[in-house]
């Protein structure tokens, strides 16, 4: 059994009886190893958590203890997972390879390494994640191909027409904000800092906020899990799309308001 497994036998409680190899009033002293374990017996073993863990992937048995580290804890990969990690940042701050492909290089390498077995990679991936940006990412380039963004922008500056200054970058700034919760922010500042700009030249205001204000607005993705970034923590996090809801709708406003402050003081 302990070779086996690696566990130490300590006792076995069947039923109404606990049998162990101390005697005490109650129950005589018994030799463990030389019971046969029946169905529905429960033991009570010395092991450590490795063990457990590998012990509960096996139908036969059924684990009681419930609280206690579940992870396998490896601490003679540390050097490689360190090496492989160092690797992948100096990837993305010394190269111009895509930041994709860095991260790609280091989660392969502790795979070869045996840092993570390939079932532990494959169930660490965040599956509802990739199928959102999957989603995500079409449907951004479909409202641009589309013109719908720009048919959007156009309609937006029609109800601006003849705000004073201050109000059309507050306008402006919330339309960044609601464009990159749909589409990646870089397509919407594409896209909006042109009409930003011709904005700004008709109403007489500075071009560079109003372009500076798409730019910054279009970081303003707290509201919905549509931006990579809250997409990644929705999962391990168990957060549902109401939560960003409720707290993004305060970050979002207090964003918008810094940001205009911070932007008109400044320029």
């Amino acid at each position: 059994f302990r070779a086996t497994h690696g566990l130490s036998l300590l006792g076995i409680h069947r039923g109404e009886d606990t049998l162990s190899h101390v005697e005490t009033p109650d129950h005589a002293a018994t030799r463990l190893t030389h019971v046969p374990l029946l169905a529905g017996d429960t033991l009570v073993v010395h092991t450590k958590w490795e063990s457990l863990t590998r012990l509960s992937r096996n139908r036969d048995y059924v684990i009681v203890t419930s609280e206690y580290p579940r992870e396998e804890v490896r601490p003679q990969k540390v050097s490689w997972a360190l090496v492989f990690f160092v690797l992948a940042i100096a990837m993305i701050l010394l190269t111009d390879i895509r930041l994709s492909l860095c991260l790609l290089t280091g989660a392969s390498g502790m795979i070869v390494s045996r840092v993570l077995s390939i079932d532990e990679a494959y169930e660490a991936v965040s599956w509802n994640t990739v199928f959102l940006l999957a989603s995500l990412i079409p449907l951004g380039v479909a409202v641009q191909a589309t013109g719908t963004a720009a048919w959007i922008a156009q309609q937006v500056l029609i109800l601006l027409e003849g705000w004073p200054i201050w109000g059309l970058q507050v306008g402006v700034a919330i339309m960044a904000t609601i464009f990159t919760l749909v589409m990646s922010n870089v397509g919407a500042t594409v896209l909006l800092v042109p009409l930003a700009v011709s904005i700004a030249v008709a109403a007489g205001g500075n071009p560079a906020i109003f372009a500076l204000t798409v730019a910054i607005s279009t970081s303003n993705s707290f509201l919905i899990p549509t931006h990579q970034v809250n997409a990644l923590i929705m999962g391990p996090g168990g957060y549902r799309v109401v939560d960003f809801v409720r707290c993004g709708a305060g970050m979002t406003l207090l964003f918008l308001v810094v940001s205009m402050v911070v932007m008109n003081l400044l320029f």
